[in-house]
């Protein structure tokens, strides 16, 4: 990772992509519901466990991917799939992935994990590997955490700002986005995929 392969144009994809994974919008409902019901939310903890998570995972999960002998385009397509199950969620209003861990802390479970850093947000980051420069994702990434710790400190005033109808609109706006980027992921590395069992073949 060098400074020398930074890329505007792949620092604002990627943060725009990772931006409709995350979500912090969409989740102040939430947050709010969480604070009434008297669950204690703690920003800053909140956001740096979240980075570390994620951080901690952009280079860990590469190499339970290789211990697995999987590769970061099969990863791709396999994100793809779930990037797009995560888009159908926000356009269609449906629960796909339903979250049964254990309840505890407001701001470890449910707020830092799956809302924060989840699934969909694991998997985005590997899949843009395939696409993207590491300095250019973690960019980011951070620029993304930064943004989360404004929402999480400032729940009421974001609500307040955009309103209800504004929260929908941004889900719906990110939804098609994801759907696009999904699609994109899926025919980028599909082919490298194909090409590849194509030259095994004809060994």
């Amino acid at each position: 990772m060098t400074l020398g392969a930074f890329n505007i144009q792949e620092f604002i994809s990627a943060f725009i992509i990772l931006f409709a994974v995350i979500d912090a919008i969409g989740a102040t409902p939430i947050i709010i519901s969480l604070r009434e019901s008297g669950k204690v939310v703690k920003p800053f903890k909140a956001t740096w466990l979240s980075t570390l998570l994620l951080v901690g995972f952009f280079y860990v999960g590469d190499v339970m991917l290789k211990l697995f002998h999987v590769d970061i385009a099969s990863f791709a397509v396999a994100g793809s799939l779930v990037i797009f199950l995560m888009a159908i969620e926000m356009l269609l209003d449906v629960e796909i992935f339903k979250f049964k861990g254990p309840s505890g802390e407001a701001t470890i479970v449910p707020l830092v994990f799956p809302l924060i850093a989840g699934a969909g947000s694991f998997t985005t980051l590997l899949s843009l590997r395939a696409e993207y420069a590491d300095i250019n994702i973690l960019l980011g990434l951070l620029a993304n955490m930064a943004f989360v710790f404004f929402v999480l400190t400032m729940t009421d005033l974001v609500q307040r700002w955009i309103g209800k109808g504004g929260v929908y609109v941004v889900r719906k706006f990110f939804g098609v986005i994801l759907i696009a980027v999904a699609v994109r992921l899926f025919t980028d590395n599909i082919a490298e995929l194909i090409i590849e069992i194509s030259a095994k073949a004809a060994q």
